[in-house]
């Protein structure tokens, strides 16, 4: 039914809105909104002599819900309405335009705004009085309770498909491919997820944990949406750090609610590793939650010193809300200038997490506990006492309560000294055998401390220094290096196949920056003799992708200036 108003005027513009909730069918010549439009144009011809017509504007939403407004084709309406182009709205029913009551009372409100009223083709029903309101809302009342329905019957389905172990789509988790909806185990990705879990599970620290990843060019999970469009690959965040070490898909198995079932998926972490880094995870909370060491947080604090002898002391910036620790020299607190040029700043939590880290291997070693002890000749029972206790605090060092690894540290480090190239840990021999078990005797303070050396090269950062541990890691191959330098050559080879007739072209279909794109196809003019380098990890130790990336935005072209630009030995 129209308005009053709309008898006086000669033409009463009818807009035709039609709606299907999903996209099946749609590609038909002849689907479920031509058969809508057809009998509402039916409609509209029957009032030919009350002035009605159709606009020419088609406005069909396929494929989407009634149960919101964000709909293109309904937002066009509505603002035609409001433009006074359209003064009666045509529906086949009522359900098409919207099936919530909120939403068709916004709509009404539109309508009673802009002197305009709709019409449902298969339900008489006239909006402009009490009546007409009062069973409209009823009729929306039971759509809306319809679609509850329906969206309780989903949410039941897919609790029953997880109950049996489905994985129910959404982001496929770094480590597993997609294939007939079922996730498949990635050899190099589940590689990293392995990774991952087990330098967590050594360290302690998720922000020891990102700042290696970074340090190595290991990326998130690389994946390609709608269009083309690429996401991912980028440098782990804290957050996505968590989730992914809680992620109890890598125990094949699948969470829902609360609850958790074998999933029908291979897992890629085992069962100790996994349940290893939990109870880390959380020991980590609950020190964070009780305030542990808050007092005195930082673990060197009296024992570190610089290259120079000269004592380091505790100290912390404030960024962004987050606290940031460091050990800083004296010389550089005092303020004088010829003192202050050898000085030392570097970030707390990565020299404890190291030193923490070389501690915990020492003791897991009989053969060094052994040498260590070996100036006060313990017989064979005493002997025996101490490597296995040593050998249970290695194992139990992960979960062990932090306030009781902080009094073992405090009393066996003497010294942690910080050079350029290496951190040495100067032990207290006597207390580390007291400490495992040991009756002291006499003349042990006569003994020499024992002096653990690893190599671990300072860098510059700003103005404090960045920790960069030598081990056999700086050998193996940096999956995001390699990454990057396979997108440069497939970027490289698209270009010249045709795929992209230009830079600009190829930039829009993948919907990045140009520069990033630029940049990728000058890496791959890279000598080959770099390319390979590399390849097998004999890259300079802070050539990271990033940098990389960065410095290949004025890579030259000659091979031997490459070198030298990208910090290699030439």
């Amino acid at each position: 039914m129209r308005k009053a108003d709309h008898r006086s005027s000669s033409t009463v513009h009818c807009a035709i809105y039609t709606r299907k909730s999903s996209d099946e069918g749609l590609e038909q010549e002849f689907n479920s909104l031509d058969a809508q439009r057809e009998a509402c144009e039916a409609y509209v011809t029957s009032q030919r002599h009350a002035g009605w017509v159709v606009v020419p504007d088609m406005y069909d939403d396929g494929g989407l819900s009634g149960g919101t407004m964000e709909r293109p084709a309904l937002q066009r309406l509505l603002n035609d309405i409001k433009a006074g182009k359209v003064q009666i709205v045509v529906v086949y029913k009522v359900d098409r335009l919207t099936r919530s009551l909120a939403d068709f009372a916004k709509i009404v409100d539109v309508l009673d705004g802009h002197n305009a009223s709709f019409v449902s083709v298969t339900q008489q029903f006239n909006t402009t009085t009490s009546m007409g309101r009062l069973t409209l809302n009823m009729l929306l009342s039971f759509a809306q309770f319809e679609r509850e329905i329906a969206g309780e019957r989903i949410r039941d389905k897919i609790a029953a498909s997880k109950a049996k172990g489905m994985w129910m789509g959404g982001n496929v988790p770094l480590g597993y491919d997609v294939k007939d909806r079922k996730l498949i185990v990635s050899g190099t990705e589940a590689d990293t997820v392995r990774l991952i879990f087990r330098r967590y599970a050594e360290l302690g620290s998720v922000a020891l944990l990102r700042a290696e990843l970074d340090r190595n060019g290991i990326m998130s999970k690389r994946r390609e949406g709608a269009g083309g469009r690429l996401s991912g690959g980028q440098p782990f965040s804290r957050g996505a750090l968590y989730t992914l070490l809680q992620n109890r898909i890598y125990r094949g198995e699948i969470a829902h609610q609360g609850n958790v079932y074998p999933g029908q998926h291979e897992a890629i972490v085992d069962r100790d590793l996994w349940q290893l880094v939990q109870d880390k995870l959380t020991a980590n909370r609950q020190e964070r939650s009780l305030g542990v060491g808050a007092e005195a947080p930082s673990l060197f604090a009296g024992l570190i010193v610089d290259a120079h002898g000269c004592r380091m002391t505790p100290t912390h910036a404030n960024k962004r809300g987050k606290r940031y620790r460091y050990y800083i020299s004296t010389s550089l607190l005092e303020g004088t200038r010829p003192a202050a040029q050898g000085g030392m700043r570097i970030p707390a939590g990565e020299v404890e997490g190291l030193v923490m880290d070389q501690l915990r291997a020492f003791l897991s070693s009989r053969c060094e506990v052994s040498d260590a002890i070996a100036p006060f000749e313990f017989d064979a029972q005493s002997l025996n006492l101490v490597l296995r206790r040593a050998s249970e605090l290695a194992q139990s060092w992960l979960t062990h309560p932090p306030v009781d690894l902080r009094e073992f540290i405090k009393a066996v480090v003497q010294q942690v000294a910080v050079a350029e190239d290496r951190i040495i840990v100067r032990i207290d021999r006597g207390m580390l055998a007291e400490r495992l078990g040991a009756s002291r005797s006499a003349g042990w303070q006569d003994v020499n401390s024992l002096a653990l050396s690893f190599a671990a090269s300072l860098r510059r950062a700003g103005k404090g220094m960045r920790i960069v541990v030598e081990t056999g890691a700086r050998s193996e191959v940096q999956a995001g290096l390699v990454s990057l330098l396979r997108d440069a050559f497939s970027f490289r080879t698209a270009l010249l196949a045709g795929s992209d007739d230009s830079i600009e072209s190829m930039t829009q279909r993948l919907g990045t920056g140009k520069g990033h794109v630029s940049a990728l196809v000058r890496l791959s003019y890279l000598a080959p003799d770099i390319v390979r380098d590399c390849l097998e990890g004999r890259q300079p130790i802070d050539l990271s992708p990033t940098r990389l990336l960065k410095l290949g935005k004025d890579l030259p072209l000659d091979w031997t200036e490459q070198r030298t630009h990208l910090g290699f030995v030439v």
